[in-house]
C-alpha cells in the first residue's frame, strides 16, 4: 500500500483552478480551516469528507487519493475494463483510529468504492461521531470481530466471513470487539449525486 496524499491532489487542484480555501468551502461545506488542515497534512480525511470534496468540486474520488499533481485523463465509459489489486495496492489514508486502504484507483468513474479497512477504536467514545455519506455500503469482516453501531438499529456483533448491507446516510460506527479487526467496505454513491452536488 502507497499512503495517499489528498492533501497534495487538494491544494494542486485548487492552484489549478484559482480556487480560494473559502471558494471550496463554498462548494463542499467543509470548514476553510478543516480544509487548510487537510492541505498542511495535519488532519486525514475520512471518507465522508473525500466524498464532500468529490461531490462538490465534481470530481471523481480517486483524484484526491493521486500522489501526482497532474489531473488523471478522463475515461470514457467502456465495456471491458477491470482493476487488478494485488498484495500491497492501494491508497492508505491513517485516521486516529482506523486505517482506510482504497482499491481500484486506477480506475475513474467507479460506481463503487472498495475499502479495505483496519479498526482500532474499542468503544462509541473512542470512535467518535458517526459517520454518514450519501449511498449505501456494504460490510463483510475479514478477520476479528467489529461491532457495528448505527442510528436506527441496536448494535450488532459480526464474525470474519459475516457481513452486512446498510444504507449509508445512516449514522455508523466501527468498533474493534477483537483485535486485528479489518473489514472490505463497499460504498455508493446515488446515481447522478456527483452531478448534483456540482450545480449546487
Amino acid at each position: 500500500m502507497t499512503i495517499a496524499k489528498p492533501g497534495v491532489a487538494l491544494k494542486a487542484l485548487r492552484e489549478r483552478n484559482r480556487w480560494t480555501l473559502a471558494d471550496v468551502n463554498k462548494k463542499t461545506g467543509i470548514p476553510a480551516s478543516t480544509l487548510s488542515r487537510i492541505e498542511n497534512d495535519q488532519v486525514s480525511p475520512t471518507y465522508d469528507m473525500l466524498g464532500k470534496l468529490s461531490a462538490g468540486l465534481g470530481i471523481d474520488l480517486t483524484e484526491l487519493l493521486s500522489i501526482d499533481n497532474e489531473p488523471l485523463p478522463a475515461v470514457a465509459e467502456q465495456p471491458g475494463r477491470r482493476s487488478i489489486n494485488r498484495i500491497g495496492d492501494g491508497q492508505t489514508i491513517e485516521l486516529a483510529h482506523h486505517t482506510l486502504s482504497y482499491l481500484s484507483n486506477d480506475l475513474l468513474h467507479k460506481h463503487i468504492t472498495p475499502i479495505i479497512s483496519e479498526y482500532r477504536a474499542t468503544s462509541l467514545q473512542e470512535f467518535g461521531e458517526f459517520m454518514r455519506h450519501p449511498g449505501e455500503e456494504f460490510l463483510y469482516v475479514i478477520e476479528g470481530e467489529l461491532e457495528l453501531h448505527t442510528e436506527c438499529y441496536a448494535p450488532t456483533r459480526l464474525k470474519a466471513g459475516e457481513s452486512a448491507y446498510f444504507d449509508s446516510r445512516m449514522g455508523h460506527a466501527y468498533i474493534a470487539a477483537t483485535q486485528p479487526c479489518r473489514a472490505l467496505s463497499v460504498c455508493t454513491f446515488p446515481e447522478g449525486f456527483e452531478e448534483a452536488a456540482a450545480r449546487s
